[in-house]
């Protein structure tokens, strides 16, 4: 994976969740210093592995102490930059294993985390792009996981926000696919497991993650066609490294 970044040298390192496997101090202290490591501008997500599972009453009473006092106090960051606009939504809470949700608090701050105008002067038309933990609509490769609760909603509240590209994974598969209809175009990139050989279905003792590539069109004129690329890429044990192994164009409004 390092290897991958500083041959690509994306504009930002994505983790959508699950940084560790038991929410342990050293753990998060590992998942800092990897991500710091790579020398470029990353963002990261609670997974609810990042909760702790059998530390009961830390669990209950201080279900995210060990996230930000070892890995970072922010559990929702947000990056901007003259064409991207990426925001972070926590979906991993105490009281459930495996299942996310959305809060009500979450859901009504959506449009005001995305900036009401999507350029900047003199910039070309943003693209803006959610992340969360768990999915929000059920793509075939998933495999019937349940979506996090009030997925409808917050859909909706992302195409009401102009929200181009959803981030999410949990699943351990990689799947990328349009949402169901919530008024916009609205691209669905769910990672794979990317550090473990925790992966799922096909995807079983692999190691994959997704390169997107973004094309926000020409600065000038009436012609403003944007939109993303997606590389799934797939670690070959025989030549020792991530290889593409589809690829998705995705158009955006």
């Amino acid at each position: 994976m390092e290897e991958l970044v500083a041959e690509r040298r994306p504009d930002l390192v994505v983790v959508s969740g699950d940084l560790t496997q038991r929410a342990r101090p050293e753990q998060f202290r590992q998942a800092r210093r990897f991500l710091r490591g790579l020398g470029l501008p990353y963002l990261a997500v609670p997974g609810n592995h990042d909760v702790p599972m059998y530390r009961v009453w830390e669990r209950l009473l201080d279900r995210y102490g060990a996230y930000r006092r070892h890995f970072s106090p922010d559990l929702e960051p947000s990056f901007r930059d003259a064409e991207l606009e990426v925001v972070g939504f926590n979906t991993a809470f105490n009281l459930t294993i495996d299942d996310g949700r959305f809060t009500p608090r979450q859901l009504a701050a959506v449009g005001e985390r995305f900036r009401s105008d999507g350029s900047t002067e003199g910039d070309g038309p943003k693209v803006r792009i959610a992340v969360a933990h768990h999915p929000v609509a059920a793509l075939p490769e998933l495999m019937g996981w349940r979506t996090a609760r009030r997925s409808g909603e917050a859909l909706r509240a992302f195409a009401a926000a102009g929200v181009d590209l959803v981030l999410a994974g949990h699943v351990h598969v990689a799947a990328v696919g349009l949402a169901p209809d919530c008024g916009r175009r609205l691209w669905l990139v769910h990672s794979g497991t990317s550090t473990s050989r925790r992966g799922r279905g096909t995807e079983r003792g692999c190691n994959t993650c997704n390169l997107i590539s973004l094309d926000t069109g020409p600065q000038d004129a009436e012609y403003s066609r944007r939109s993303a690329t997606v590389e799934q890429m797939l670690w070959s044990e025989q030549d020792g490294r991530f290889e593409t192994e589809a690829v998705h164009d995705c158009g955006l409004e």
